[in-house]
């Protein structure tokens, strides 16, 4: 039985639907969320912690929810029980972090007597963490929510321990939260996400700390699933916990690993699709949070030159398909339907000529050529092509086009990534 955090992990869900992508994420998310402030990589003023955001995305059946479940089910075997409430409110939710908590009398505080002493600034000494397991995101923040994905961006690299976390509530009370750690790992549809997040939120602070992690269906059709292995479980909880146990204090770097970090932070150019602009230029950050990931994994306190090839590779062939996560949100009217037709053609075996198209959008468009002009327009913008009659094929019609994994990056080895070969 192997000893390495990611293959039995895998071995574990190896008999499940969903792709290895939304595994892999959801695992380090876990990890993440389990390490929570008590592993920590300096950084000027600052530190950083492994803490995540990460929102799995495909279409219905994809399997995201298998994928979520599983993850936090492992990680509650581990013994963390700091999961966020299904559904809640911005203030409920803040309430919730500080310590308040419901009973069968009502409303209790948990630091009641403290405040009754010292007041409305009393601060509880201990920091507070949050694990949001969301596997349909929007049951969990709303849809357009814009206060509480406002909220979620600025507690996401909160590190003041001088200063609690403060914020006044509509009922005119107000938290005081000492450093607030939270980790989020959210399902989503390309609808579900457009209905969470406005256009108007691509320059919003949330979506540049949101990993968007695409998949498509991995093809496996299991009928009957079988229960996990409650042997590989009990070795997972095993891991986790030696983890937590011998993963804390400050990281420290090795030189080769500094020098790889600094070319990567020096000849990064930036994602192509404009809508990444903001998370570009956070990109750093989020490497720096999967070298802490991936040298904890490995039950170290030291991120080496093998800690940022992994984080590298497996942050670039994200980023590869970020905008097929994406879709078509933020752009032209009747984006909706475009995301549509790029859904149906990544699923597609053969090409899809325009009647089979238009019975999939016909509800959502009023005019054939309304679908015509959109079909050429993700010509034009190089999402799809047209596939003509040959002498040797009878077949016409449209393709999804799928770019290849670029080679130029430095420090990226695709080899390490079982779901690069998918």
């Amino acid at each position: 039985m192997t000893t390495n955090l990611f293959d039995t992990y895998f071995s574990y869900v190896e008999r499940t639907e969903p792709p290895l992508i939304f595994h892999r994420w959801s695992l380090l998310s876990c990890l993440g969320a389990y390490l929570g402030r008590q592993y920590r990589l300096p950084f000027g003023d600052f530190n950083i912690h492994p803490n995540m955001y990460v929102m799995l995305i495909g279409d219905p059946g994809t399997r995201k929810s298998t994928a979520i479940k599983l993850s936090k089910k492992v990680l509650g075997s581990a013994g963390y029980d700091k999961f966020a409430a299904e559904r809640t409110s911005k203030e409920k939710f803040l309430l919730d972090l500080e310590g308040v908590e419901d009973d069968e009398g009502g409303t209790k505080d948990t630091n009641a007597v403290m405040r009754n002493l010292f007041g409305d600034d009393y601060v509880a000494g201990d920091p507070r963490e949050c694990f949001v397991c969301a596997d349909e995101f929007n049951e969990f923040v709303g849809s357009g929510n814009l206060e509480f994905l406002s909220l979620l961006g600025s507690l996401w690299d909160w590190d003041d321990p001088r200063q609690p976390f403060k914020q006044r509530l509509k009922t005119s009370r107000s938290v005081n939260i000492f450093q607030p750690t939270i980790s989020i790992l959210a399902g989503n549809t390309h609808a579900g996400f457009a209905e969470a997040f406005p256009p108007q939120t691509i320059g919003q602070g949330f979506l540049s700390r949101l990993i968007l992690v695409f998949g498509e269906s991995s093809g496996k059709k299991i009928t009957f699933p079988e229960r996990p292995s409650d042997a590989v479980k009990q070795q997972l909880t095993s891991m986790f916990e030696t983890i937590r146990n011998e993963v804390t204090g400050e990281a420290t770097m090795s030189g080769q690993a500094k020098q790889m970090l600094e070319t990567i932070y020096r000849t990064f150019e930036g994602l192509e699709d404009a809508r990444f602009k903001h998370y570009s230029t956070r990109r750093f950050t989020h490497l720096l949070k999967l070298c802490l990931l991936s040298s904890a994994a490995n039950l170290r306190t030291e991120i080496r030159a093998e800690d940022v090839l992994f984080a590298n590779t497996l942050l670039t062939f994200t980023e590869h398909k970020m905008p097929n996560a994406m879709g078509e949100f933020g752009k032209a009217r009747n984006s909706d339907v475009a995301a549509r037709i790029i859904s149906v053609l990544s699923e597609a075996k053969t090409p899809q000529d325009v009647p089979a198209l238009w019975k999939q959008v016909q509800s959502d468009l009023d005019k054939p050529e309304d679908l015509n002009k959109l079909l050429a327009g993700l010509v034009q913008g190089g999402k799809i092509q047209y596939v003509a009659r040959t002498k040797s094929s009878s077949v016409q019609g449209y393709l999804i086009v799928r770019k290849q994994l670029s080679n130029k990056n430095v420090y990226v080895d695709y080899s390490l990534l079982k779901e690069s070969k998918i």
